[in-house]
């Protein structure tokens, strides 16, 4: 073979390694990309569906409130703590995209707080066994039973979310495009301690 045809075969060669190099990376850099993408999506979907069911029980709490209200001699300050808990806790609204440590915990507290005081006030309710034995009382516990499992299932299914998105970002090789498309770290949903304390059983009403 002549020696320029030898070199321009040689060239052609490494201009098709170098494509093929090129093409390799950029199909895992797209693929990349596209995976951290559906994960992080994954997590806005669930931690809407956690808002969704915390929806739920907001709708709830003022029928709750207006059914022991009926009760001439209930304890209006109990009332008032739930009405302003309540109030404060549907006021707290979170980005799915911005779940930073924060907001979350912001989050966390105003639940927290909601709990504390529907606790209180179910706890009173055993002292009025007329109220107990209203119809309205009865489904409308039912139904706030119904929130609370809901509650605890979605936010398991965030939690899960949360950790696989993480896990994929931390990737050794997935962490550069992480980095350079500023895909963020996701905050688990964990409650505190006092919101352990506070959640509510209302099985054992």
């Amino acid at each position: 073979m002549p020696r320029e045809n030898k070199k321009s075969y040689t060239k052609w060669i490494v201009i098709g390694v170098i494509a093929v190099i090129a093409l390799g990376s950029f199909g895992w850099w797209t693929s990349t990309y596209n995976t951290l993408v559906a994960a992080e999506e994954e997590v806005v979907a669930s931690w809407a569906q956690v808002e969704n069911v915390y929806e739920r029980k907001y709708k709830l709490i003022p029928n709750i409130v207006k059914t022991a209200d009926k009760y001439a001699d209930f304890e209006k300050g109990v009332l008032t703590d739930v009405t302003e808990a309540r109030s404060n806790a549907a006021s707290i609204k979170i980005d799915a995209e911005n779940l930073n440590p924060e907001m979350m915990a912001k989050f966390e507290k105003a639940q927290s707080a909601l709990s504390g005081s529907m606790s209180r006030l179910l706890a009173t309710f055993e002292r009025y066994p007329d109220l107990k034995a209203n119809q309205n009382y009865a489904k409308l516990i039912d139904e706030l039973e119904g929130s609370e499992n809901r509650i605890t299932v979605e936010r398991r299914k965030y939690n899960e979310a949360v950790k696989i998105y993480n896990t994929k970002r931390r990737g050794f090789f997935r962490s550069m495009v992480a980095d350079h498309y500023e895909f963020e770290k996701k905050e688990l949903f964990e409650a505190s301690e006092e919101a352990v304390k506070n959640d509510l059983d209302v099985n054992n009403l």
